[in-house]
């Protein structure tokens, strides 16, 4: 075993943003690195992730994960590589995913420490398509949207980690026909160009229930929603009949300070006999070996394709986080540790 670095550098959280967070809310502070005990490992990260979820942990409010403690490490998914072992099956050098990001070194118990193998894919693939965000948009869309051959989808936020493969795979098990929004023209030729969405909209460019019912003439029956707000108001307009609508994230809400209005049209719901559902990966591990299995062959054979915005250093980590928020992110946002 080699020398163990004397301190590791983490992201703390100082304070409650109040609206958008801002740097002054965190502080990158040095800990002291020691030996594992028995039954843990030390990794070095070399990427970790930052993802939406996380803005709702900076409150201080019940929900379905903790929030995030006061002059504590943030913690988030990561990958690294081993550096000391004092766990049985776990050796220097191993490569894991783990949940203690937003640092440069983690003390893990072996338990929480899932090995990787760099040689089937990136190592950055297993916090995204192949991790948390890929199993969120295949759970959510085969199993919470209830999905089927011949349905026509609908996918907010399309250009983000599960927005972007969401699409794909509704094309890959034979949509009829796959609508994306996303924040920029660049983003919506990505989205058709590259990705074979149907048909792509900015919805900056102008009111999306009038760009989606362009887009939809014949309407949407599963509608996978990343953003809330004035997209959950347009699919509710434009679901069929018993559509059916996965709601995973509401991101163009999660920095007000009041509550968000909900959708205008909601007595629709009732005459549609539509379906609203949220989803939480959490609920859905056990689809794991299937979902590595059908993606994994997708990845292989090139019919599914992914992007990746790294952010070099963790001395930038808070910034790749306002950046994620602010949609400058085309797929998963990662903070590569070591610049």
């Amino acid at each position: 075993m080699s020398a163990l670095p004397a301190f590791s550098r983490e992201w703390h959280l100082t304070a409650r943003p109040h609206g958008w967070p801002t740097q002054e809310d965190f502080a990158l502070r040095e800990a002291s690195v020691s030996a594992p005990a028995e039954g843990r490992v030390l990794v070095r990260n070399l990427h970790f992730s930052v993802d939406p979820y996380m803005r709702g942990r900076m409150n201080d409010v019940k929900s379905y994960i903790p929030p995030f403690k006061l002059d504590h490490p943030m913690d988030g998914g990561a990958v690294g590589v081993i550096v000391a072992s004092n766990a049985e099956g776990f050796a220097v050098g191993d490569h894991v995913l783990h949940g203690l990001g937003w640092r440069e070194y983690a003390d893990v118990p072996a338990q929480h420490a899932t090995k990787v193998d760099p040689e089937l894919a990136p190592l950055s693939a297993y916090l995204g398509v192949l991790g948390m965000t890929g199993l969120t948009a295949y759970a959510g869309l085969f199993e919470t949207a209830s999905f089927k051959e011949g349905d026509a989808v609908f996918v907010s936020g399309a250009a983000g980690a599960v927005g972007s493969q969401v699409g794909q795979m509704a094309k890959l098990r034979g949509a009829s026909r796959v609508i994306g929004s996303a924040g920029s023209d660049e983003k919506v030729a990505y989205l058709v160009d590259e990705l074979g969405f149907d048909a792509a909209f900015n919805y900056k460019n102008g009111p999306v229930r009038d760009q989606l019912r362009a887009a939809a003439p014949d309407g949407i029956d599963v509608y996978f929603d990343n953003v809330g707000g004035d997209h959950l108001e347009a699919a509710i307009s434009s679901l069929n009949v018993h559509g059916r609508a996965t709601i995973c994230g509401m991101i163009a809400g999660y920095n007000d300070t009041e509550p968000t209005p909900g959708p205008r049209n909601m007595a629709m719901i009732i005459g549609k006999r539509l379906q609203l559902k949220g989803v939480l990966v959490g609920d859905h591990y056990g689809l794991q070996p299937q979902f590595v299995k059908e993606v994994g062959g997708w990845l292989r054979s090139g019919e599914l394709k992914y992007r990746e915005t790294f952010v070099e250093g963790i001395e930038n980590g808070v910034d790749a986080f306002l950046g994620l928020l602010r949609g400058d992110n085309t797929g998963k946002m990662i903070v590569s540790a070591t610049s």
